[in-house]
C-alpha cells in the first residue's frame, strides 16, 4: 500500500501583486509612536525671559519713552501721567501723528497682564507702533 501525496509543481509561480500587510503594519507602529512622543515634546514650565542681545537699533531724534512703574503708574519721560490721561498725554507728546514709535518700558517687577493693558491701552488710543526696551547686553569680541 503506497500512499503517494501530489505537492503539485516544484516551481513556484511569482506573484505580481503587492503585499501590503507588512507597509500597514509597520504604519500603524509608527503612528503609535508618534502618539505616544508628540505629548512629551510639549513642556510646560516657568519662564524668566531674558534680556535682549539683539543689535539696537536706531532711535529717532527725540524718542518718546513711555514708562511703567513697579507701582503700575505711567510717566511719558520724567512727568507722571494718569492713566485715563495716556491717550491726551500721548497725542500732546507726538503732536497728534499716530504713527510716531511709542517705546515702553517696565519694569521687572511689573506683571506681563499688566504690561499687556497698557498695550492694549496704547492700541485703544491709535498708537500701533510700540516697541518695548529691555537691558542691552554687551558680548566680549
Amino acid at each position: 500500500m503506497g500512499v503517494r501525496l501530489d505537492h503539485g509543481k516544484d516551481q513556484l509561480d511569482e506573484v505580481h501583486e503587492i503585499n501590503v500587510t507588512p507597509f500597514i503594519d509597520v504604519m500603524l507602529v509608527l503612528l503609535i509612536i508618534f502618539m505616544v512622543a508628540a505629548p512629551l515634546a510639549t513642556v510646560d514650565i516657568a519662564v524668566d525671559l531674558p534680556s535682549s542681545n539683539a543689535e539696537p537699533q536706531q532711535k529717532p531724534d527725540k524718542p518718546i519713552y513711555l514708562t511703567l512703574k513697579p507701582d503700575l503708574t505711567l510717566a511719558i519721560g520724567d512727568n507722571p501721567i494718569a492713566r485715563d490721561q495716556l491717550a491726551s498725554a500721548l497725542d500732546s507728546a507726538t503732536g497728534g501723528n499716530k504713527d510716531d514709535r511709542i517705546f515702553l518700558r517696565a519694569d521687572r517687577s511689573v506683571p506681563y497682564g499688566d504690561v499687556m493693558a497698557v498695550m492694549n491701552e496704547l492700541r485703544a488710543a491709535r498708537y500701533l507702533k510700540v516697541a518695548l526696551v529691555g537691558l542691552e547686553i554687551r558680548q566680549a569680541k
